[in-house]
């Protein structure tokens, strides 16, 4: 009697912390499911700025799927909110060139890290990529389609789909990551229906 109180008590323990986990990845995204290859990310450990909640994220790689994508719903409050949702809806291409200039500078610090370059002033160099910015709204929702293509590298682009409104006080964005605008949007209309 007593080992089968002791199994039973290891069982609640084990099913309790379990429980007590299970939105340490967040509720996910219920169209980008695992059996499809999608997998959450964990969000409740994660540090985060002042009016910023990261609500479910979700990776699907390359080994697992037909096409490797990113997706995500956050939602922002108080002045970080009207900022972004500012961004968003009065200069998206101001939006995508920041996204370009950011990985364009994280490749350059990359290259010069491999190379043990000393870090010293660039001279410009002709842009290697270019963004298109493309307005989704719709009568439900606003959004911005990121298209960032390779000059060097013809057919090579990353497209960033953002989804964004109002929730009471809060700015809720739903966006992917993904190399076609299709698979793009797709994916963050899917997350947008998560939300």
């Amino acid at each position: 009697m007593r080992s089968r109180f002791h199994v039973a008590l290891l069982g609640l323990l084990t099913g309790l912390a379990l429980a007590a986990c299970s939105h340490h990845f967040g509720p996910g995204i219920t169209e980008l499911p695992a059996a499809r290859g999608w997998q959450p990310l964990p969000i409740a450990s994660w540090v985060l700025n002042d009016g910023l909640e990261a609500r479910a994220m979700a990776f699907c790689p390359r080994d697992a799927c037909d096409q490797q994508g990113f997706a995500a719903v956050v939602s922002f409050s108080g002045a970080r909110a009207r900022e972004v949702e500012q961004a968003l809806s009065e200069s998206p291409m101001a939006l995508g060139q920041a996204f370009a200039r950011l990985a364009a500078e994280k490749a350059a610090e990359r290259r010069k890290a491999r190379k043990g370059q000393k870090k010293k002033k660039d001279e410009p160099k002709p842009a290697r990529s270019a963004t298109d910015v493309l307005r989704l709204d719709t009568a439900d929702t606003r959004g911005v389609l990121v298209t960032i293509r390779s000059l060097d590298t013809p057919g090579r682009q990353a497209v960033t789909a953002i989804l964004y409104g109002r929730e009471d006080d809060r700015l809720v964005v739903a966006l992917a990551v993904a190399s076609t605008a299709d698979a793009a949007r797709h994916d963050a209309a899917a997350a947008w229906r998560s939300r």
